[in-house]
C-alpha cells in the first residue's frame, strides 16, 4: 500500500571523529568540507529524491559540545525550511542507543543514514516499499573487513554479519537503511538491550536488525554502485576527488596568472592570485592564495597560503600556511582550524 504518512529521516552524528582530527577538534566531522561545501550538505542533497508524496521530517543525533551548538546552527543556515529536530546522544554507547533517545519522535516509516556515508541512490521508491525494511548495499571483493548481508534465494536479508571469516556474502551493507515501521526496530533495540547484545561496550544496529529477522521482519537489499566514505583524511580526499571528477568541479573566473588544472573546486569569494590550483583542489570561501600550488587538497573556509606547494592535505578553517616558495617540492600537510605553519 503506497505511504502517504510522515518519513522520519534520521542521521546518526554524535560520534568523536577521531580519526578525522585534528580537525574534528573544533567541529563535528559532518561539516569537514569535502568538495566545496560539509560532508552533511552533500548528504543532504541526496534526500531530494525523497518521494513528494511524503511529509520529510529529520532528526539529528548530535554528539555534546561541538554537535549540538554547530549542527542547528549550521541546519537553521542552509535548510531553514525543513521540520528538524536535535537528540543528544552524550555517552557513545552505540548506533541503537542512538536512536532509540530519539524513540518518542520515531513512529512510521523511517530512513536512516549514517553521516560519513555518502551513496548514490534513488530514494523515490520509497513510496511504494511493501519490505518491513531495506539495506543498502553494495558488492566488494574482500568483505572481510565490513558488516554484509546475508540473503537468500529470492534476495530477502537473513542476517547481517559482522565482518565475516569468508568470501561468499559480498553484500556490505553502507550504513542506510529504511524501516516501515520505526515501532518495530525500538522493538528490537529494547529486546538487544535486555539481551544486552553488545560489542565493545555499544549496541550496534545490525544486532537489533537480526532480531527484527528472527520475528519474521521481510528485509530486502538494494545495491548502489557508489559508496563514498569521509571518516578518515584519506577517504576524505578520496571522497574529494571523485566528488570533483562527477559534477561538483566548477569553472571559476580568475586572474591569468592562474593556471588550472581540472577539475576544481573555487568558491566564487576565494582570491587566488600567481598560483596553480588543480587537479582535484577544492578552495573553499574567502580563501586567499598566492603565489603557490594546489593538488589533491581540501582548503576550508578562510585559508591563506602563501608560496608553497601542497598534495594530498586538508586545511582547516582560517588556517595560515606559508612555505619557501611554489617551486619546492609539494608537502602533504593535515591541520586543523585556525593553525598556523611555516615551512
Amino acid at each position: 500500500m503506497p505511504l502517504t504518512e510522515t518519513l522520519t529521516v534520521v542521521i546518526p552524528m554524535a560520534g568523536w571523529g577521531t580519526r578525522m582530527r585534528p580537525h574534528t577538534w573544533s567541529k563535528p566531522k559532518p561539516l569537514v568540507s569535502v568538495a566545496g561545501k560539509a560532508t552533511l550538505d552533500h548528504l543532504m542533497d541526496l534526500f531530494h529524491t525523497l518521494p513528494a508524496s511524503l511529509e520529510t521530517r529529520y532528526i539529528f543525533i548530535v554528539g555534546p559540545y561541538l554537535g549540538e551548538r554547530q549542527v542547528p546552527a549550521h541546519i537553521k543556515a542552509h535548510y531553514p525550511h525543513i521540520n528538524a529536530r536535535y537528540v543528544l546522544q552524550a555517552e557513545m554507547k552505540g548506533q541503537s542507543h542512538a536512536l532509540y533517545l530519539a524513540r518518542e519522535y520515531l513512529h512510521g516509516p523511517m530512513l536512516m543514514i549514517f553521516s560519513d556515508t555518502l551513496i548514490e541512490t534513488d530514494f523515490a521508491s520509497l513510496a511504494e516499499e511493501t519490505a518491513d525494511g531495506v539495506a543498502w548495499v553494495k558488492p566488494v571483493p574482500d568483505p572481510r573487513r565490513f558488516g554484509v548481508a546475508e540473503v537468500d534465494g529470492e534476495g530477502n536479508v537473513t542476517r547481517l554479519i559482522e565482518k565475516p571469516d569468508t568470501m561468499e556474502n559480498n553484500l556490505a551493507v553502507v550504513g542506510c537503511y529504511y524501516f516501515r515501521e520505526a515501532e518495530a526496530l525500538m522493538a528490537a533495540i529494547e529486546e538487544q538491550m535486555r539481551r544486552d547484545v553488545q560489542l565493545k561496550n555499544e549496541y550496534f544496529l545490525a544486532d537489533a536488525i537480526n532480531i527484527m529477522l528472527e520475528r519474521g521482519a521481510r528485509f530486502r537489499t538494494q545495491q548502489v554502485s557508489v559508496w563514498l566514505d569521509t571518516g578518515t583524511p584519506e577517504a576524505t580526499l578520496e571522497t574529494n576527488r571523485y566528488l570533483l571528477e562527477h559534477g561538483r568541479a566548477n569553472t571559476p573566473t580568475l586572474p591569468e596568472d592562474v593556471t588550472v588544472i581540472p577539475p576544481v573546486f573555487v568558491h566564487p569569494t576565494a582570491t587566488v592570485t600567481e598560483s596553480t590550483l588543480g587537479p582535484n583542489a577544492s578552495v573553499g570561501p574567502n580563501c586567499r592564495i598566492v603565489g603557490s600550488r594546489v593538488a589533491e587538497s581540501i582548503l576550508e573556509e578562510g585559508v591563506e597560503m602563501t608560496h608553497i606547494a601542497v598534495e594530498k592535505s586538508i586545511i582547516g578553517r582560517q588556517a595560515r600556511v606559508r612555505g619557501r616558495g611554489a617551486d619546492a617540492p609539494a608537502v602533504q600537510l593535515n591541520i586543523g582550524d585556525n593553525s598556523s605553519v611555516r615551512l
